[in-house]
């Protein structure tokens, strides 16, 4: 049986623009936070001298839909299916994820002790199951193959114009958020659906902002940004 330990909160509140890898957007700035009885500075002792944490979280949103033996990979264009244990799919028999994540800090917040984390892959809201160190020499295998996924999709080109810019800039200095750099680098990734590989205007929602897209080509296009009114009033740093 697993009990969670806390919560992760990430700029990504909703799924759609998740990087689809840990690490691919580094100013996907949040935190993993501790709740009681977890909260308790003697059982981080130590961690402080690892640059890179492992969060080991239950994907939430995916449980209501149950699992699935086959799935079909972002990676494979959405079409073509593979084992669920070939995959980092939502869609497991237990819904366990794991990410690693550069590892900021630990401040105390209202609700827990709380670890500033980088990178992140996470809708905001999961359930944090467990922390362990990233260790370089045994966690890193340098001779190990890639499967169906052998290199880094190129990166898109990524345009915003002036009006857009001015609204990141604007954020930034209401929030503190770095919400242009996280921008580029979602983009940048790509978010559409592998199967909806087309022209049309998608939307996507960092922090408390609405943002509207294109691609054409090989450049993603950042056509507005809106803010949503429901900006939780404790999470500015998040």
């Amino acid at each position: 049986m697993l009990n969670a330990i806390g919560v992760i909160h990430s700029p990504f509140r909703e799924k759609f623009g998740i990087p689809r890898q840990p690490g691919l957007a580094p100013s996907a700035v949040g935190e993993a936070v501790l709740v009681p009885p977890f909260d308790r500075e003697e059982m981080l002792d130590g961690l402080g001298d690892f640059s890179h944490i492992w969060l080991v979280f239950l994907f939430h949103a995916a449980v209501a839909c149950g699992w699935r033996a086959r799935v079909r990979p972002p990676r494979l264009g959405g079409q073509e299916k593979v084992g669920v244990f070939a995959s980092r799919s939502p869609h497991r028999p237990n819904h366990i994820g794991m990410s690693a994540a550069r590892f900021l800090g630990v401040s105390r917040r209202a609700e827990g002790l709380a670890l500033r984390v980088s990178g992140l892959d996470i809708l905001d809201g999961s359930p944090l199951l467990d922390i362990k160190p990233y260790v370089p020499y045994s966690d890193r295998v340098t001779a190990a193959t890639e499967g169906f996924a052998p290199t880094p999709k190129p990166a898109l080109d990524v345009r915003m114009d002036n009006e857009t810019d001015q609204f990141c800039r604007d954020y930034a200095g209401e929030t503190g958020r770095n919400l242009r750099q996280l921008l580029v680098e979602c983009l940048a990734c790509d978010p559409r659906p592998a199967s909806q590989r087309d022209e049309r205007e998608f939307g996507m929602r960092l922090w408390d902002v609405n943002i509207r897209f294109r691609v054409r080509g090989r450049t993603a296009e950042a056509l507005s940004c809106a803010n949503i009114t429901d900006r939780p009033a404790d999470q500015s740093d998040s």
